[in-house]
Parts: structure tokens; sequence; C-alpha cells
């Protein structure tokens, strides 16, 4: 059973930063692309980050140059590091995981952690 834990989360002022940390367990070498996805109230969930298994980024246009996100592979863990956070970053944030279910399988399973809330005051 794969099982992602996020951490991080907080009430910010605009223009302050945060680090989200999630960590995940289980079929962990099996880990492919892992992402955030942020969803605030009355608005449907929406991608904010990916990381590929060898590195590549993708990044939603709105916070491209001020979110990064990255991984370490030897503790399970991928992070995003948020900077200049603005008031319409207020969301919850979840972390995502696409899992190979067995070895030489060639689709992927999606798991979601249970999300952190983050807070950007004016």
């Amino acid at each position: 059973q794969v099982q992602l834990v996020e951490s991080g989360g907080g009430l910010v002022k605009a223009g302050g930063s945060l680090r989200l940390s999630c960590e995940g367990s289980g079929r962990t070498l099996s880990f492919n692309t892992m992402g955030w996805y942020r969803q605030a109230p009355g608005k449907q969930r929406e991608l904010v980050a990916l990381i590929t298994s060898i590195g590549s980024t993708m990044y939603a246009d709105s916070v491209k140059g001020r979110f990064t996100i990255f991984r370490d592979a030897v503790k399970n863990m991928v992070y995003l590091q948020m900077n200049s956070l603005k008031t319409e970053d207020t969301a919850v944030y979840y972390c995502n995981a696409e899992v190979f279910p067995y070895s030489g399988s060639t689709y992927t399973e999606m798991y979601w952690g249970r999300g952190t809330q983050v807070t950007v005051s004016s």
C-alpha cells in the first residue's frame, strides 16, 4: 500500500515563503512522476507542479518563477518551495504520485495525500 503524507503548510503573510514536504511510503522504488496540486474553496483541484523520476519539472503558469519542486529519491520525499506567496495561493495542497503497481508494469496507479492547508494573508 502506498501512502503520501504532506507537511509544512500554515499561515504566512503575502510575500513570504513556505516549504511543503511529502513523504512517500510503500512501493517507493516504483514511484514515477510526483507532483503537487491545490484546491481553493469553491474551485476545482489544479496542478501546481510535477517532477518526473529523472528530474524533469513542469509548473502551472501562475507559480512559475515563484515555486520550485524537487525530490529526494533516497528519502522518498518530494518538496515544494513556495516563495513570494500571494493571497491567491491560499488552498489545500495535495501531494500526488504515480506508482508502477509491479515490476515491468506499463501503467501506473495514482495516489494522493490528505492535503495540507496553506493560507496567505494580505
